[in-house]
């Protein structure tokens, strides 16, 4: 299980670490859900976000990551505004924060922002929120050091200031002359309440409580997102980022087109994975580790990328890192997931293909050529002893394709359309056999 924390001013990276294994980020911007979203955590954590200077989370986005089933969770700050917005719709909100805007009790913005320092100086805030400024009045009350009416005229004059300029130092300047200055004051370092701090770590602690299972009730609510144009604008602007869509890939496309047939050919292509991949997030289906690995596997031996240095120049020629090739062979997986479903409804489609592109009338030759020579031998496929099995295994890879053997047979024969390794040993033991036949006389037809 994996999480993804968005965080800054309101609670460092180490401290959220201290309390979940997770993946911290600086605070999110708009787009930013949605990138943590295409990695698919379990669950992701919004905390601390921008407000101005760049355009903010999008309600959309974090819409799209709980269709996928992912959990989103929200407090504190930008999180809590967001969650309180989008609980109806699964968010998870936690605190009192939270509470108040869902309850209506807080509207404004302003009160959970804060002016703070950039990310390398570690988002130091440098100003106080006013949620905090009311928790620590509340507080001041309950310890008598406040009367209600006090606290209330504290509360009106902090509000009065721009969010940047909000600091304790010029709220007290404006209450010099009152009796409780001094003895507030000096009560204020230790009486303190940080309302932002308090709501994020016990959502931290909630979160972490759902990856491990002791919270988990049921899944987290779906609602398909409508893909609006807005919607496609950023979701294609944060993909091109992703993969790379820059000046330099945009010369290399343009080399593509040079060749009309070859792109046409990886547009077909690049259009089935597009849809594949449409369907696979709608059912949020999450890839298990071992899958991955077998596809990897499948990949390098493919590739021929059976060292480890291979891999590594295989990689520098595409501009990958290794997040970017497991997000590659993850994606590839599910396009595949997505393809084999389809079953039954595939054949008819591949026979129209291949009329098509003027492929049928040759294998379709080659089909009863080989149907005709193997009744002439009685041949029994699928039948054959286990040594036998392995002597046609190691021909049809290493002699006839020219690879190694998978490492995941049965996972082979699914990509092939097959039931099961069964059905693969079948197929090409018959195609052993008619070999066999045609050594001194040729096969009809020919292999596409």
């Amino acid at each position: 299980m994996t999480a993804v924390v968005f965080a800054g001013p309101t609670i460092a990276a180490d401290e959220v670490k201290a309390v979940i294994e997770a993946k911290v980020l600086p605070p999110a911007g708009q787009g930013d859900i949605y990138r943590a979203a295409r990695k698919k955590p379990s669950a992701i954590g919004l905390i601390d976000g921008y407000f101005e200077g760049v355009p903010s989370v999008w309600h959309k986005e974090i819409l799209w990551a709980m269709e996928r089933g992912i959990a989103v969770f929200g407090s504190a700050s930008m999180g809590a505004l967001r969650a309180a917005e989008l609980s109806v719709f699964g968010m998870i909100g936690v605190g009192r924060i939270f509470e108040s805007y869902e309850s209506g009790r807080l509207s404004d913005d302003d009160e959970v922002a804060v002016l703070h320092s950039p990310e390398e100086l570690g988002f130091k805030p440098l100003s106080e929120p006013m949620v905090s400024i009311r928790a620590t009045a509340e507080h001041a009350v309950c310890e008598g050091l406040l009367a209600p009416n006090e606290a209330a005229q504290l509360l009106n004059a902090a509000k009065a200031f721009y969010y940047k300029d909000r600091n304790w130092d010029r709220i007290l300047a404006e209450f010099k002359g009152s009796h409780w200055h001094g003895a507030f004051s000096d009560w204020l370092p230790s009486g303190h309440i940080d309302a932002k701090r308090q709501d994020a770590c016990e959502m931290l602690v909630q979160m972490s409580a759902f990856l491990t299972g002791d919270a988990r009730d049921e899944e987290p609510q779906r609602h398909r997102v409508e893909r609006t144009l807005a919607w496609q604008c950023l979701a294609s602007r944060v993909d091109a980022e992703r993969t790379g869509t820059n000046e330099d890939a945009r010369g290399l496309l343009d080399e593509l087109r040079l060749n009309p047939a070859r792109y046409a050919g990886f547009r077909t292509k690049a259009a089935l994975r597009v849809l594949a991949l449409q369907e696979a997030e709608g059912t949020a289906k999450r890839i298990e580790r071992t899958a991955l690995l077998d596809q990897m596997a499948r990949h390098r031996a493919a590739r021929g990328l059976a060292q480890s240095r291979d891999l590594q120049h295989w990689l520098r020629e595409n501009g990958l890192d290794g997040a970017g090739y497991e997000e590659l062979l993850r994606d590839t997986l599910s396009m595949e997931e997505v393809v084999s479903a389809l079953g039954d409804q595939l054949e008819p489609q591949i026979l129209a293909e291949l009329r098509y592109a003027g492929a049928y009338a040759g294998l379709q030759e080659r089909a009863v050529e080989k149907e005709k020579r193997l009744q002439k031998l009685d041949a029994a496929s699928g039948n054959l002893p286990g040594a036998d099995k392995l002597q046609v295994l190691i021909w049809y890879f290493e002699t006839l394709l020219g690879r190694d053997v998978p490492s995941n047979l049965e996972s082979h024969a699914k990509t092939l359309g097959l039931a099961g390794v069964e059905e693969f040993y079948a197929l090409i033991t018959r195609e052993f056999m008619y070999h066999q036949s045609c050594i001194n006389q040729p096969a009809a037809g020919k292999m596409e």
